[in-house]
Formats: structure tokens, sequence, C-alpha cells
């Protein structure tokens, strides 16, 4: 009988808005690739069908008039159907998979938002999320004004989404939200400069994976 397939490894990108964690985390799965490691790309909230359902609603802010908690539970929801249908299976698989967003972004965003309390957050997460928690957690740290510059260089003529559309204050404490996190969880999380080029930002990720997670040593494609 074959052994079973070693547990891939889960990373996750985390940050305000226009941080470049879609474009890293591309890179990390091209590179991994080039390595002959399987690996994903997804996102939250998405990443499977039910979840982009409610995706498009949470970011049209359909949610919003019903308050932090309804969208701590509408992303929640989405979380559960991610996690079941592809973020699991892929990782017992033995694939790596990268993600642009998870529990973190609840925590920060919501917690950001001032109503809900972070004993409420880590109960949530603790439900939902269970033991598959990140191995590696990369903070892409941007000034907000310089991500919301970028955010909207990237919209175009597109309308604001739900979390892009808050004010100064809210986009300061969400930066704060996710540095407190970096610092409280060392372990798991990198805080990486996301100021800097896509290549001086890409080179630092991959520094902190080679560091964390040792990827040479892991099982190649054949």
């Amino acid at each position: 009988m074959a052994a079973a397939p070693r547990r891939g490894h889960f990373i996750t990108l985390e940050g305000g808005e226009g941080a470049g964690k879609s474009t890293q985390a591309r890179r990390i799965v091209e590179t991994l690739h080039h390595m002959g490691i399987k690996a994903i790309a997804t996102r939250e909230p998405g990443g499977t069908p039910k979840a982009e359902e409610l995706r498009a609603a949470l970011l049209a802010g359909v949610v919003a008039p019903l308050g932090p908690f309804a969208e701590a539970l509408a992303f929640s929801a989405a979380r559960i159907d991610h996690l079941d249908n592809k973020i699991r299976p892929a990782l017992a698989a033995g694939t790596w998979v990268v993600c642009d967003r998870f529990a973190d972004s609840t925590r920060a965003y919501q917690g950001a938002l001032g109503a809900l309390s972070p004993q409420l957050l880590r109960a949530m997460e603790h439900v939902v999320v269970g033991e598959t928690r990140p191995d590696l957690t990369l903070m892409l740290d941007l000034d907000p004004k310089a991500g919301l510059g970028r955010a909207a260089a990237r919209r175009g003529d597109n309308v604001v989404d739900r979390f892009e559309g808050e004010g100064a204050a809210f986009h300061d404490a969400l930066r704060r939200a996710f540095l407190d996190i970096a610092k409280a969880e060392p372990q798991r999380c990198a805080v990486i400069d996301a100021a800097r080029s896509e290549n001086d930002v890409a080179a630092a990720i991959w520094h902190e994976i080679e560091q964390r997670l040792d990827p040479r040593d892991w099982r190649t494609l054949p």
C-alpha cells in the first residue's frame, strides 16, 4: 500500500487594500511550480463557486446594513465552504495552498469596524478554521494612502467596493490590526515591506518561505 502523501503547506497573504497580495500569491505559486512542487493559488472571500457568490454580496455591501457580526458570519460561511471543498482536500493531497487573505482578515476588518470583540472573533475562528491554520502568514505592510492609490489605479472606473470606501481612520486601524496580529504570533507571521518594488517584495517573501518552510526539502513532482 502506497504511503499517504505528505501534507501540503498552507501560506496566507494578508494586508490592507492595494498591498499586492494577489500578485505575490501568483508569483509564489509560479516559483513552487518551477521547483516541481504542486501548488495552487486561491482567495478569500471566494475560492469555490458558493464562496464566490458570497464574495460578490459582501464586496457589493449587501450584507453591510446588517452590521459587522452579520458580515463576520457571512465571511465564515464562505470560509467553511472554501476549507471543505478546496483548501483541506488540496493540503491532504500534498499540494501547497497559497491564499490571498484568510481568517486574519476577518479579525482585522471586522475588528477595525469597531463592533466585535477580539474574543468573539477568535471563538468564531476556532469553530470555523479548527486545526487548518496557516503554516506561514505574510503580512504585506503598506501605508494606507499608498495602498488605496494603488487600488484606485487598478480599479479604474469600476465601483469602489465595500471596504475600499471606508474612511482613512478605518484603514489606519486596519493596518494596526494586521501588525498587532503579526506581533502576537511571530512564529507564524512575517511582516513584509510592501512599499518596495514587486521584485523586491517577491524576494523578501521567498526568503521567508525558504527560512521557515524549506521548500528545497520538499517532495518534488515526477
